[in-house]
């Protein structure tokens, strides 16, 4: 009875006759695949960075995913060629794909809170490794069920199963495209992460309920995926990913970036795919910040700011202005200009962190720009450096010697390093020895209850004695005792032989082992914040 039943579905879906709709499957199949890829890389940004290892272990997960699905497609095609079967895969992974902004978020969290106590290295790979398992695999495990059994299906004699298997794969081809470029440019910025998987969930669902409604069959089977559906879309369309924050002033996402401002009594904070750390501060008294910000202030010292007329500065990794901010409050004589390659954070800048409004900050990639414009610059400040997501192009000897073809003849560079570590052949010295290849004055300082050391560098004169000289004519005390603080913390770097070059740039790899030092000093701390308050007590002591 059952055989009858799936047979006379087959013979009597009219729309599969002309193969139409099967190309069609194949397409939009194609495109949520590659949505579905994009969304978990934004997912995952805000908890794992959204670095190179991360990207690759999603695209890694995914082809795991296809591949097995490939394999169990084909068998079940030949096994039992009912297109009904196919469908209904379709459209449970239409349900998973709607559930994970609901979930998701929860389930990296609480992968990240086991993990964190259990493993001792390579946390950042183990812990992004085993939420896309979790969350990714087994619906795009049934969406690689769909080229295979469309072949199947598709495929009338093999006269011309040739064409056939082209077309299929041609719209494939065509619907990941768009999967691709929809996501990135469109859905995203316009509505975020959450509500494009709900977007694309909803297309999975169409095709399956279509089908499911020419076969007159497979009602209940809709009717369960459509309430599941519904539900998804009012518990998981609000895309908030910090979920445990409250009354945050700003929470989206970019082209680039996801993006969250917490502001206080005292404070406006930008953070950029990370939950907890701080990318931007706005003082609201206008004292300074007690941050690396601060200490990047010694460079327009070490360039003679209260020697000269004026000078120039130049800050690549702009984000919301707070060190052009800084500059404006403490200093007349300046011209900054900056370069922010995320048009949202200068928005955000120009709206909740009071960036002064003669401040020119241009859209583009920092090692692009200088490659573009021929200006001389008194200070070069780069910070594009978050945590582990290190733009390799900007940290290469090629890169440094752009930038000092940019700076005056006493011109100085700053470079604010974070993930400050111990030991051989960390990031920050493979950073350092790279920039000595390129200047012959290096000087590094800490700075003091944070993990963040600035460099300064220079091809003219002695930094630490122009520092103190103009430290000196400084009118604000309270500036002229954290200079005073600074010089006295500077060193005079001594460069081993490490280096990074276009070529050869593992920025990536260096970072995460820093992280791994991190983690593992403060994992004591919050073990036992874990085993008394749990996930949330972790959350609210960060």
């Amino acid at each position: 009875m059952r055989e009858k039943k799936e047979s006379r579905e087959k013979r009597e879906s009219r729309i599969l006759r002309n193969k139409y709709y099967l190309y069609l499957t194949e397409f939009f199949a194609g495109m949520s695949v590659m949505a579905v890829e994009l969304g978990a890389s934004r997912l995952l940004a805000p908890y794992f960075s959204s670095s190179q290892i991360v990207w690759t272990i999603i695209i890694g997960t995914i082809m795991i995913a296809m591949a097995l699905g490939n394999v169990y497609g084909g068998r079940a095609a030949d096994r039992d060629p009912n297109p009904g079967r196919l469908y209904g895969r379709i459209l449970i992974a239409a349900v998973w794909i709607a559930a994970i902004p609901v979930v998701g978020k929860y389930v990296i969290i609480g992968i990240s809170a086991l993990l964190i106590f259990r493993v001792s290295s390579n946390f950042l790979i183990w812990a992004a490794f085993a939420a896309c398992m979790v969350i990714f695999v087994f619906p795009l495990f049934l969406l690689g069920t769909v080229t295979p059994s469309l072949v199947k299906y598709a495929t009338d004699s093999l006269e011309d199963n040739g064409k056939t298997v082209g077309t299929l794969g041609a719209f494939n081809t065509v619907g990941s495209i768009l999967g691709t470029f929809l996501p990135t440019f469109v859905t995203i910025p316009a509505v975020g992460t959450s509500v494009t998987f709900l977007l694309f969930a909803g297309v999975l669902f169409a095709l399956a309920a279509v089908y499911f409604a020419d076969i007159r069959a497979g009602g209940k089977r809709v009717a369960a995926g459509g309430a599941l559906l519904v539900l998804c879309i009012l518990l998981g369309h609000d895309g908030s990913f910090a979920f445990w924050e409250k009354d945050l002033a700003y929470e989206g996402e970019s082209v680039y970036n996801y993006l969250q401002v917490r502001e206080d009594e005292e404070d406006v904070i930008l953070s950029t795919n990370v939950l907890f750390g701080v990318q931007s501060i706005r003082k609201k008294d206008g004292a300074l910040t007690g941050m690396y910000y601060d200490y990047a202030l010694a460079a327009p010292f070490m360039a003679g700011v209260n020697e000269k007329e004026g000078l120039k500065v130049l800050i690549l990794g702009m984000g919301t202005g707070t060190f052009a901010t800084q500059c404006g409050r403490y200093f007349d004589n300046l011209t900054m200009e900056g370069v922010e390659i995320d048009q949202r954070i200068t928005d955000l800048a120009r709206q909740y962190f009071e960036l002064p409004p003669d401040v020119q900050v241009t859209t583009y990639d920092g090692r692009a720009y200088l490659n573009a414009v021929d200006g001389i610059y008194d200070v070069i400040l780069v910070d594009a450096y978050q945590d582990i997501t290190i733009p390799f192009q900007m940290s290469s000897v090629e890169f440094f010697e752009l930038v000092r073809r940019h700076l005056s003849g006493d011109g100085v560079l700053a470079v604010n390093m974070n993930m400050r570590g111990s030991g051989e052949g960390t990031i920050n010295q493979y950073l350092a020895d790279t920039i000595a290849q390129v200047f012959d004055r290096v000087y590094t300082v800490d700075v003091p209850g944070s993990t963040n050391r600035e460099l300064f560098a220079g091809n003219a004169g002695d930094l630490p004695e122009r520092l103190a000289r103009n430290a000196r004519l400084e009118r604000d005390e309270e500036l002229a005792a954290l200079m005073e603080q600074v010089g006295g913390g500077l060193s005079a770097y001594v460069p081993g032989d490490y280096c990074l070059t276009d070529d050869k740039a593992p920025v990536e790899l260096l970072g995460m082992r820093v992280i791994d030092e991190l983690i593992r000093g403060e994992v004591q701390y919050y073990r036992g914040i874990y085993e008394e308050q749990g996930v949330r007590g972790i959350l609210e002591n960060f």
